[in-house]
């Protein structure tokens, strides 16, 4: 059986690696869509996680990778999200909806010792998958009178995945510190075309050549996060004060970013080959900017193995990105969010939901897009529930995840668009005491 969750984990990392994930249009930008957290432990808590340290044996942090000086099982965990948007925009009075599902997380955490603890985790960073037509109608004069004369299309279209592989590990300095040091490569690319066409009134292309702008983005980035946390637990009461720190540096990053502005026509009727192509315009562009400096703050109070509540501050510095043969200044980011969980009686073995762990949170976000003065910021609220199996204890918590999400992205200001979304996140934690020896046969 450990043998085929060990298959299981390298190959469900390859398919995870080949999706598409769908998304919003303000993935035209930059590295497109950024998946904040897709564990769902942290995302149903509002994305609280730099001073959430779990009480149970069973659950590997790694966006604090400081945080597990509890972890003593080697656990896997496997997770998919499902994601619903809903698009609406005053110019046109449009409205659209987009679905997706995706793999979102795989990892794999066992202890190395009772003081250091390791972890390795693979999943989405960043997608683009959109295809929007803007057509505009063209008029000319006949007899003083405007006659519609045919259409003006650009169609914006983007697909890529940036993924990341991470290990972290952490080390136990005493019952109270902890620090940890994570990894992270990213990798993937990223493609945007930007296509202008004329059709006359019958749409029927009415012009020989294309005009495209295409954008190939090719990344590997490689940086750290250094994480630290503080614990003071009362062992009179249970009540615990929990202190978290993070900070992501070290980038040694290689993007690089070829432009193409031509003309061409398509060789097929599905418009995927292109012939006869005349370059206008090329440029080759290398970024060392991608991932700038990350900082992350969090207090927590609470109760042993009864509840939990956190507050959390990120700070994302902006970042430099060339798009469309130009490049876009992106502003620093700040997130809030506040979150916890709640378990009533794990030890009322007549009420199954008694031994459920709760969780919920919220978030505010001021994302780094600006557009016509406008930030695109995000809210939303979550929740979500641990669901036990059967053999499951206080002290190997293995279950399944259930998830949440609701919230807002954007604004109909200036013609923009408001994004409403609905997330739904299902995982399975399988913990267990693997790779250690048996003191008696």
């Amino acid at each position: 059986m450990k043998k085929i969750f060990a298959v299981s984990f390298i190959s469900v990392g390859y398919f995870l690696n080949a999706q598409s994930i769908s998304n919003s249009p303000y993935a035209t930008y930059g590295i497109g869509d950024v998946k904040y957290d897709n564990t769902i432990e942290t995302a149903s808590m509002g994305g609280i996680s730099t001073a959430y340290i779990s009480d149970f044996t069973s659950s590997f942090n790694f966006a604090n990778p400081a945080n597990n000086s509890n972890f003593e099982l080697t656990s896997i965990k496997l997770e998919a999200t499902n994601e619903n948007n809903y698009f609406k925009t005053n110019y046109n009075d449009t409205k659209s909806t987009k679905h997706s599902t995706y793999l979102s997380n795989i990892s794999l955490a066992f202890p190395l010792s009772s003081k250091v603890k390791m972890g390795l985790s693979y999943q989405p960073y960043s997608s683009k998958s959109y295809d929007i037509v803007n057509t505009i109608e063209r008029y000319k004069t006949v007899d003083n009178v405007p006659t519609l004369d045919g259409y003006y299309t650009n169609r914006f279209k983007g697909s890529g995945t940036l993924n990341t592989a991470q290990a972290a590990v952490s080390y136990k300095i005493d019952q109270n510190f902890a620090v940890g040091l994570r990894a992270n490569l990213y990798f993937g690319n990223l493609y945007d075309l930007n296509e202008l066409r004329s059709f006359d009134k019958d749409k029927v292309s009415d012009a020989e050549y294309v005009n495209g702008y295409e954008t190939k983005n090719s990344i590997k980035n490689f940086n750290f996060t250094l994480g630290g946390s503080y614990q003071s637990l009362n062992t009179r009461t249970d009540k615990k004060l929990t202190i978290g720190a993070t900070a992501t540096f070290g980038n040694t990053s290689n993007m690089t970013t070829d432009y193409i502005n031509s003309t061409y026509v398509y060789a097929d009727a599905a418009n995927t080959v292109k012939a006869l192509e005349t370059i206008i315009d090329q440029k080759s562009t290398s970024s060392k900017n991608l991932l700038p400096l990350q900082a992350s703050l969090g207090v927590g109070y609470g109760s042993e193995n009864h509840w939990f509540v956190s507050g959390q501050l990120d700070y994302k510095k902006g970042e430099d990105i060339s798009y469309f043969g130009k490049t876009f200044d992106f502003q620093d980011t700040y997130r809030i969010s506040a979150g916890g969980w709640y378990l009533p009686n794990y030890n009322n073995f007549r009420s199954y939901f008694s031994r459920v762990v709760y969780r919920y949170g919220a978030f505010y976000e001021r994302g780094n897009l600006k557009i016509d003065g406008n930030s695109i910021n995000k809210f939303g609220i979550s929740g979500g529930v641990l669901l036990p199996f059967k053999t499951s204890s206080i002290t190997r918590m293995s279950g399944v995840e259930l998830g949440i999400e609701v919230g807002k992205r954007g604004t109909l200001k200036n013609n923009l668009i408001n994004q409403n979304f609905i997330n739904l996140r299902v995982g399975f934690n399988f913990a267990d005491r693997w790779f250690r020896k048996n003191l008696y046969n």
